[in-house]
């Protein structure tokens, strides 16, 4: 997946708000010289533990829309070994590319993909389907996070925090495969300093808990890593896991 917008390096001094981020322009942009130090959204709610540091080399995205109050997007770090995706709004897009492309080998055969389809109270994020949805094994329902944290090992882990939202996204994809229908689980690491993937128990053992749970059901749980590039996001493997 390439980038639609104009990219910039800079070197990142702080996060804050959640949602900001001070960096230090590497670059001259269409409204700012090299060396100013611009604000820049940063599209993660979680930690972003192990993902940045002080004078970490990043890519920013520019954009030059009249309604955004902030102009700049934060969308890779570098800790000196490897890219890191922290814009946490990709990995669906990327999810529906590498289905499309037949990356994803483990979700080929369906004729319809549908993000964001509700369930209960809240929404899974891919539904696909085949046919008139009558039979149960016409469907699947793919819940998708990105994965950024790394452990010891070269483990990387999820979730980077407390996820209660993640929590009932596993109890909601356990009770779907109780019913018959396909559900799983895709973990997109977005760093390729890792080699295997696991929950991060000591951060939240009750989503670890949780995962063991549904694997032991049926939840499928599928584990793939990205290439990044200053040019865009790819992903390109399975990786293994263990729980």
């Amino acid at each position: 997946m390439k980038y639609n917008s104009p990219t910039f390096k800079g070197k990142i001094l702080k996060r804050y708000k959640r949602f900001l981020a001070d960096i230090v322009l590497e670059q001259d942009t269409p409204i700012n010289k090299k060396g100013d130090i611009i604000v820049a959204h940063t599209a993660n709610t979680g930690s972003m533990k192990t993902c940045w540091g002080e004078g970490w080399d990043v890519l920013l995205s520019y954009h030059d829309n009249p309604k955004r109050k902030l102009k700049y997007s934060l969308e890779l770090t570098h800790n000196s070994k490897t890219w890191i995706g922290v814009n946490t709004s990709l990995p669906n897009k990327l999810a529906v590319e590498s289905i499309e492309n037949g990356i994803i080998k483990e979700l080929q055969g369906y004729e319809t993909i549908k993000p964001e389809e509700k369930i209960g109270k809240s929404r899974i994020d891919l539904y696909l389907y085949s046919g008139e949805k009558t039979a149960p094994t016409d469907q699947c329902f793919v819940e998708i996070k990105n994965v950024t944290l790394l452990g010891d090992d070269q483990l990387a882990l999820f979730p980077d925090s407390v996820s209660e939202r993640g929590q009932k996204h596993l109890l909601e994809l356990i009770e779907l495969k109780e019913q018959g229908i396909r559900a799983c689980m895709l973990y997109i690491v977005q760093r390729e300093d890792v080699n295997l993937f696991s929950p991060a128990s000591l951060i939240d053992p009750k989503y670890s808990e949780l995962l063991k749970l549904a694997h032991a059901k049926g939840v499928e749980i599928l584990v793939y890593q990205c290439k990044l590039s200053e040019l865009g996001v790819d992903i390109s493997h399975p990786l293994d896991f263990k729980l």
